[in-house]
C-alpha cells in the first residue's frame, strides 16, 4: 500500500522541533514523517475486524503537532512506532459501505473483557486499558502501528468503531464528522452550563476548525445567549458569524468586548489585565500560554474553562485559576452524552455536519505525493484563508 509513515526517530524528531520555532509550516520536513509506496498493509488482528480503503483522511492540530516535534512527551507510552497518521478518516469497507471511523481504541476494540469502568459508563476517551489487550499501545487509530491510519489507501479497524454515511452525505461532510464530535463533546461537558441557561455568555478562543465546530455544536445543542469569539483571520470571522457567534473579534480586543457584554469592570493597567467578572465559560481551541491566560483573564470568578485544542508544555500563572475559584477542564474524543439522553457522540455529530453543511469547511485536499504541500497548507490554514485540509485517497492506486 501505499502509506505516510512516522518513525520513532529521536533526532529528526528534535530538529523539526527547533525548526517548528524558526519556519512553523516547513517543520515537518526535518521530522521523521516519510512517503512509503510500498509500506505493508496492516494485519486483521481478530476475526470480526474489517479492512478499510480511505477516501479523505483530514489533518488535525495533534497531527500537526506530532510531525512538527511540538507534542508532548505525555503520549510516548501510548502509541507505537512506526505508526501511519490519520484519524479524521471517512472510508470504504470491503463490502462496499461507506463509513467515518470513531478512532479511540478502547476497551472493546482492544477484545479486553470485562471493559473498564470508563468503558462501561460510555466515556471511551478516558479508557484505561491503552496499552493493553489485542494490540499495541495507541490512544486512537492513526498513532497505532496495528491499525494503520488515513495517511494511507489502507487500514484496519474494529466494527465497533464505524459509522455508516448517509447516502446523500458528501464525502467532504463526512471528513468532518470526527473532529465536529469532539467540539460536540466539548460543548456537553458534565455540569458545563447546567443545560441551556437563557443569560450565559460564553467566549470561544480560536476559530480554526475546532474553535468554529464548538461554535456550531453550541448554537445545536447547548445555545447561550452570547457567544463572543476570538478570531485571527477575515474568513474566520465570517465563517464564525455565520456558524451563529454574537460578536467576532480579534484576540486583542477579548477582553474589551467581553468586560461590556457582562457589565464588568477592569483591573490593571494594561499590562496585567483582567475583568471583575466575565464569561461563565470559556473555550480555548487554541491551547497556548497565550491562550489560556487570555480565558483566566475573562473568566467569571466560579466560572469553566474548557480546554478543547490540545496543548504540549505551558507556562502559565495559575493564580487567578486560585484566586477566582475557576474550574479548567479538558475536553478530549467522545462517548455517549448524558446531557442528550445517552446518545453516541458521533450520532450528534452526523446530524451536525448535515445540517450546518461542514463540507464547507474542507477547503483544500491532496494526493499523498504532495504531503510536503498539504502539511504546509494545514499549518498556515488560518493565515491562508482556509480551514480544514484533508488527504484524497480516492484516486490513489493500490501498491
Amino acid at each position: 500500500m501505499k502509506a505516510l509513515v512516522f518513525e520513532r526517530d529521536v533526532p529528526r524528531f528534535a530538529a523539526a522541533k527547533v525548526l517548528s520555532k524558526l519556519a512553523p509550516s516547513r517543520a515537518h520536513g526535518a521530522g521523521p514523517l516519510h512517503l512509503n509506496e510500498r509500506a505493508p498493509e496492516p494485519h486483521v488482528p481478530g476475526p470480526d475486524w474489517v479492512r478499510l480503503r480511505p477516501r479523505l483522511s483530514g489533518i488535525c492540530g495533534s497531527d500537526l503537532a506530532t510531525v512538527q516535534g511540538t507534542s508532548s512527551r505525555y503520549f510516548e507510552p501510548i502509541v507505537s512506532f512506526p505508526f501511519v497518521p490519520g484519524h479524521e478518516v471517512v472510508a470504504d469497507t470491503e463490502d462496499g459501505a461507506r463509513v467515518v471511523l470513531e478512532p479511540v481504541l478502547g476497551c472493546v476494540t482492544r477484545g479486553i473483557s470485562p471493559v473498564c469502568g470508563a468503558c462501561a459508563a460510555g466515556k471511551l476517551g478516558r479508557c484505561e486499558r491503552l496499552t493493553f489487550g489485542a494490540l499495541r499501545p495507541g490512544l486512537q487509530s492513526g498513532f497505532c502501528c496495528d491499525t494503520g491510519g488515513g495517511w494511507s489507501t489502507a487500514m484496519v479497524a474494529h466494527p465497533s468503531q464505524l459509522h455508516v454515511v448517509p447516502a446523500d452525505m458528501s464525502d467532504e461532510t463526512a471528513a468532518m464528522v470526527e473532529p465536529a464530535a469532539c467540539a460536540i463533546h466539548a460543548a456537553l461537558a458534565p455540569g458545563l452550563l447546567g443545560g441551556a441557561t437563557g443569560g450565559t455568555v460564553a467566549s470561544v478562543i480560536g476559530a480554526g476548525t475546532i474553535g468554529l465546530l464548538t461554535i456550531c455544536a453550541l448554537m445545536k445543542y447547548n445555545p447561550v445567549q452570547q457567544l463572543i469569539v476570538a478570531a485571527r483571520h477575515p474568513e474566520q470571522h465570517q465563517w464564525a458569524r455565520s456558524f451563529g457567534a454574537t460578536a467576532v473579534v480579534d484576540p486583542s480586543a477579548l477582553t474589551r468586548t467581553v468586560r461590556r457584554a457582562t457589565g464588568s469592570m477592569a483591573i490593571g493597567d494594561g499590562a496585567i489585565e483582567r475583568l471583575t467578572g466575565g464569561c461563565d465559560v470559556v473555550f480555548d481551541c487554541v491551547g497556548s500560554n497565550e491562550s489560556i491566560s487570555q480565558a483566566l483573564a475573562v473568566v467569571r470568578p466560579g466560572g469553566r474553562i474548557v480546554l478543547v485544542g490540545m496543548p504540549a508544555t505551558v507556562t502559565v500563572d495559575l493564580t487567578p485559576l486560585w484566586h477566582r475559584e475557576v474550574a479548567l477542564i479538558g475536553a478530549y474524543a467522545y462517548g455517549v452524552e448524558p446531557s442528550v439522553g445517552g446518545r453516541r457522540t458521533f450520532d450528534l455529530a452526523l446530524e451536525l455536519a448535515a445540517s450546518a453543511n461542514l463540507g464547507q469547511l474542507v477547503s483544500a485536499t491532496y494526493t499523498l505525493d504532495r504531503y510536503d504541500d498539504a502539511i504546509a497548507h494545514a499549518a498556515a490554514a488560518g493565515r491562508r484563508g482556509a480551514a480544514k485540509i484533508c488527504f484524497d485517497l480516492r484516486q490513489e492506486k493500490q501498491r
